[in-house]
């Protein structure tokens, strides 16, 4: 692994007389294709201890829902099959209460040569590691595993994906062989752990995955849905897509009455499976872009693969990414402050405008607009955890439309975008968000009324463009 993607948050050796190595799984919660824990597992090796996993699950952070929560914990019992049958001590902890897991990390760091977590560039997770670093007295490194180019390659955000999409046309390809390692505990076995610290294991004792999700206190208004979470279920995902929808996706993936999106971006979001492994099953063997093409920021050609595969493609890397790079370089990519200036001026020289319709919060989160195709669109996303992909830029136009002013509006989105979708609360969620408010776009024309320049889109033109009888019928009332 390049060392850029390793961030050094305390520079000392690996102390001699710690236990075990530890890897706190934050991000990708994943044993396979997982740079956090080859990095954990190549230092373990090194000091010839044994390797602990700890994968921890909050009940206090932002929407905490039986939905997520099951979504995790599905994940867990993978990780702790996998992990058994490695031989690797894999510790799972359920918070029963808010701040219960408080004193946690800092209890199995104090027993750790040294402490390798991930390195994620949104939500909580920031604050949450800065605040680890002073509990943390050992060796403590933060990996970045989120996509195939680190994060700090790019020296700055990027403003549009065409923009974007030149630079990685010109810098991608030096970084694709920079794969992780398809299974990390592979290999020679570790030394085992006998047991946990016996402090550790008293006060936070591993987590049963038949919990009463309906005793903690979490938001038990967001049922899980019936999609599983883990890396099996991933993979199963990902062939399913391959095998079945990818060689028409250029085609078909608008049409919402076919349902011919991957499904993958809840399993992206919660680390169960990672852009590396998606790459190599939708472009096995790539090697380079074809000889002679020159990064021109087209969307077409340059992977020298298929329109379909070139098209999700520009999804996984492109759109990803550049979500990922401006998380990683702005402290405002998740705020309403944070769109672009031309767009911040024409939503505000509107923003008194007379709205047509005004709609409450609890109206919207309830499905209760006059506009069918809206309303199938929430009803998706409190139902299912997600909405079809081209729905998904109408749902937040019209919650514009319908919203106070803009700066409502953004927090609208945020609101029932994090609380109900399985792949909200994260660098995605936060440019397709801040897109339907103008961010990674440009001014469009005419200008109208509350829109200003910001690009507008009508369910009537929806309707009209896209199949979707099939789609209201679906996810009708």
């Amino acid at each position: 692994m390049n060392t850029i993607r390793i961030r050094i948050l305390r520079d000392v050796p690996p102390r001699s007389d710690g236990e075990f190595v530890l890897y706190w799984m934050t991000a990708a919660r994943r044993t396979t294709h997982n740079f956090a824990l080859q990095r954990a597992v190549a230092i373990a090796r090194q000091v010839q201890r044994p390797l602990l996993v700890l994968e921890a699950l909050r009940v206090g952070y932002p929407h905490a829902s039986d939905r997520l929560h099951r979504f995790v914990i599905d994940g867990m019992i993978d990780n702790a099959a996998r992990c058994e049958a490695a031989g690797v001590a894999y510790h799972p902890y359920v918070e029963p209460e808010p701040s219960a897991g408080r004193g946690l990390l800092a209890a199995l760091a104090g027993h750790a040569c040294a402490v390798v977590t991930d390195d994620f560039p949104t939500f909580f997770l920031p604050r949450m590691l800065a605040a680890a670093v002073p509990q943390v007295l050992c060796r403590f490194e933060a990996i970045d595993g989120n996509g195939l180019l680190p994060l700090r390659v790019p020296e700055r955000a990027y403003p549009t994906a065409y923009a974007f999409r030149r630079f990685l046309q010109a810098r991608l390809p030096a970084w694709i062989a920079d794969a992780p390692d398809p299974d990390p505990l592979a290999g020679p076995p570790l030394p085992r752990l006998p047991s946990l610290p016996l402090d550790v294991a008293a006060r936070w004792p591993a987590a049963a995955f038949d919990l009463d999700l309906a005793r903690l206190p979490i938001d038990h208004g967001v049922a899980p849905t019936t999609l599983r979470g883990g890396e099996r279920a991933a993979r199963a995902c990902l062939q399913r897509f391959v095998a079945r929808a990818l060689d028409r996706y250029d085609v078909d993936r608008n049409d919402p009455g076919l349902d011919a999106t991957s499904g993958l971006s809840p399993f992206l979001h919660f680390g169960h499976i990672g852009a590396h492994e998606v790459l190599a099953a939708v472009a096995p063997g790539w090697p380079a872009p074809p000889e002679g093409r020159r990064p021109d920021g087209s969307r077409d050609g340059w992977w020298g693969l298929p329109p379909a595969r070139e098209a999700f493609l520009d999804q996984l890397v492109t759109w990803r990414e550049l979500g990922f790079n401006n998380c990683g370089h702005r402290t405002d990519a998740g705020c309403y402050d944070g769109l672009p200036p031309w767009a911040l001026a024409t939503l505000e020289r509107h923003a008194t405008d007379p709205r047509p319709r005004l709609y409450t919060l609890d109206e919207l989160d309830a499905a209760r607009t006059h506009d069918a195709l809206w309303n199938a669109a929430q009803r998706q996303l409190a139902r299912e955890g997600r909405i079809h992909g081209y729905l998904r830029m109408l749902w937040g136009k019209k919650i514009l439309e319908w919203s106070p002013t803009p700066r409502d509006a953004f927090l609208r989105m945020v609101h029932l975008n994090d609380r109900y979708a399985l792949d909200g609360r994260d660098p995605n969620s936060a440019s397709g968000i801040a897109w339907c408010l103008g961010r990674h776009d440009r001014p469009w024309g005419p200008e109208r009324p509350i829109f200003g320049t910001v690009r507008y889109m009508s369910s009537d033109n929806t309707a009209r463009k896209l199949k979707v009888r099939d789609y209201l019928r679906r996810h009708g009332p």
